[in-house]
This record gives C-alpha cells, sequence and structure tokens, in this order.
C-alpha cells in the first residue's frame, strides 16, 4: 500500500512596485518562498524574463531539488551496501527550450557529482548505485525528461 506525504509551502509575491501588473515593465517578479518554522527562500525570475539575477529561479530551484534527491537517496543506497562518502558535490545542469510564444521545457537535467570513497575496490559498486538512487527518487520519478548522471569518483587518501 502506497503512504502518501503532503506538503505545503507559501509564496508571496513582494514585487508590487506601485502600479501592480498594469503593464510589463510596471512590477517586479521577486516573491518569497516560505515554508513554516524554516528560513526564507528568496525567489524571483530568471534575469532573461525581467528576475532580479540576486534571487533564485524556478529553473534553479527544479534543478537543485533534482541534486538534492539524487544525493540523499545515493548517500543512504551507500550507507547500506558499505561504500562509505566521505565527501560529495555535485555541479548539476539543466537545459531548457523555450517556444516562441515564450512557454518552454525542460529536455534534460545532468547531474555531475563528485563522490568521494574510502576503499577504492567499492567505485564499481559506487557507481552503479547512481542508478539505483535514480529510480528512487521521488523528484526525478516525477519529471517528463531525462535525469542523466556523471559520475566522478575518488578516492580519500589514508588517515595518518
Amino acid at each position: 500500500m502506497e503512504k502518501t506525504h503532503h506538503y505545503t509551502t507559501a509564496l508571496t509575491w513582494i514585487g508590487n512596485k506601485g502600479e501592480g501588473t498594469a503593464h510589463y515593465r510596471a512590477y517586479d517578479r521577486d516573491h518569497i518562498h516560505s515554508v513554516a518554522g524554516k528560513p526564507d527562500i528568496p525567489g524571483s525570475s530568471d534575469p532573461s524574463f525581467r528576475g532580479n539575477r540576486e534571487r533564485y529561479n524556478p529553473e534553479e530551484l527544479l534543478v537543485a531539488s533534482l541534486s538534492s534527491c539524487h544525493m540523499l537517496w545515493y548517500l543512504h543506497l551507500c550507507s547500506v551496501n558499505n561504500i562509505v562518502v566521505v565527501e560529495y558535490r555535485d555541479q548539476a545542469e539543466g537545459l531548457m527550450m523555450e517556444r516562441p510564444d515564450g512557454s518552454g521545457y525542460f529536455k534534460e537535467v545532468i547531474l555531475r557529482p563528485v563522490v568521494t570513497i574510502t576503499d577504492a575496490s567499492g567505485i564499481e559498486k559506487a557507481k552503479d548505485l547512481h542508478h539505483e538512487a535514480n529510480k528512487m527518487c521521488f523528484v526525478a520519478n516525477s519529471m517528463n525528461f531525462p535525469v542523466h548522471h556523471q559520475p566522478e569518483f575518488k578516492v580519500a587518501a589514508p588517515q595518518i
């Protein structure tokens, strides 16, 4: 039986410069994402769409969500498969296509995790676990575009 999980967020637009949306250039795209008991996330649109480059845009947050979800599943799978990860970094990239009418879609996201493990003999298993993490990631399973993985592995220097 499937379990359900419910998530609630709040969004407040703070971009009214006095005229509301009277015309396209009359308002800012700035907004605040809030979740009870957590720090706010400053949002805007991409600078290509009159957004504030100092704030997160929805496209960046989507790519970040995929990266984070993958990492969390990956670390879990490593822990239950005796792969000791001591460092994990990802340089994720999303490719979004914009149609002539201004609509768009994501074509793909590429995750590029650099994973440092303690035992070189576990690299093959560590590679395989990226595929398993992708199968388990709730966010990746909800996308209608491919999420690719290009992992790199390092082995930690022995502690002296």
